[in-house]
């Protein structure tokens, strides 16, 4: 059985086969979000075009910042812009993992309802957002004819993170039936983490006795390579390979978890 579990063709398998449930519940998810709203599901496009305006206000024109060591030709406000919508995906699916299942308890009490396609709702959800960021960052570049191919590989580059996000989504989820106390927890581990992720700065700029500890955080590699292709410099393709390897691992394990504790979530709930 643990064979069978933990492997990734097979837990792709069991997502896929679901794909238009899970389609129709992340269609749900996002438009719930905005449902109310005078200008609707258009808040998806204007609210990371209005970070962007204030990023480039803040740290462009008030505070002059410049990124350390920068030589890429990018303003400081556009290279934190393009790590924030990595940190930002992966941040969304896992502060929202631990009431992904704990909030459809009619759901989880129906015996042929895929659970394990529950967790994954907010994932698809933050890539739904993601996708609107990377589209106002491919504008923006062009704007300042910045724009160049590499660029391209930004959502491919991603991939460590969307499994890493995914693998916690469903140990998180799993506790989350359990544990209420986890949608306080998760949610300031997670703050805690995008500082010490180089979000706001380089790798380069952490002072050698602490980067080891940076070098340990899988979306250190995942941010620094897609900041990479954002600026055409080289990408770091070893350390990136290596921590798409752990996070597959990651998320192999975290799917384990969750369905080695789904039997019990129906009593929990």
């Amino acid at each position: 059985m643990s064979t069978i579990v933990l492997n990734p063709l097979r837990i792709w398998s069991d997502v896929w086969q679901h794909r238009y449930l899970l389609g129709q519940l992340i269609k749900r998810d996002v438009l719930l979000r905005y449902r109310g709203a005078m200008f609707g599901v258009l808040w998806i496009f204007l609210s990371p075009l209005f970070m962007l305006i204030i990023f480039a206000f803040v740290f462009g024109q008030i505070f002059q910042a410049r990124w350390p060591q920068q030589d890429s030709g990018l303003p400081f406000w556009l290279l934190l812009y393009s790590g924030l919508i990595t940190f930002n995906i992966f941040a969304e699916t896992v502060s929202r993992a631990p009431g992904a299942v704990r909030g459809y308890p009619s759901f989880v009490k129906k015996i042929i309802f895929p659970v394990h396609i529950l967790p994954v709702v907010p994932l698809g959800a933050a890539l739904v957002h993601g996708a609107f960021n990377f589209l106002i960052l491919l504008v923006a570049l062009a704007v300042m004819g910045k724009l160049h191919g590499r660029v391209l590989l930004f959502p491919l580059l991603l991939l460590p993170a969307l499994l890493l996000g995914l693998g916690l989504s469903w140990f998180v989820a799993a506790w989350g039936v359990f544990i209420k106390d986890m949608t306080q927890i998760v949610p300031m581990f997670v703050q805690m983490l995008m500082f010490m992720s180089p979000v706001f700065y380089p790798v380069s700029a952490v002072p050698a006795a602490l980067r080891p500890v940076y070098h340990y955080n899988p979306l250190s590699t995942v941010i620094e390579a897609s900041r990479a292709a954002v600026t055409g410099q080289p990408i770091a393709w070893d350390a990136w390979s290596i921590t798409l390897v752990l996070c597959l691992a990651g998320a192999m394990l975290g799917y384990a978890f969750f369905q080695h504790s789904r039997e019990e979530f129906a009593d929990a709930l």
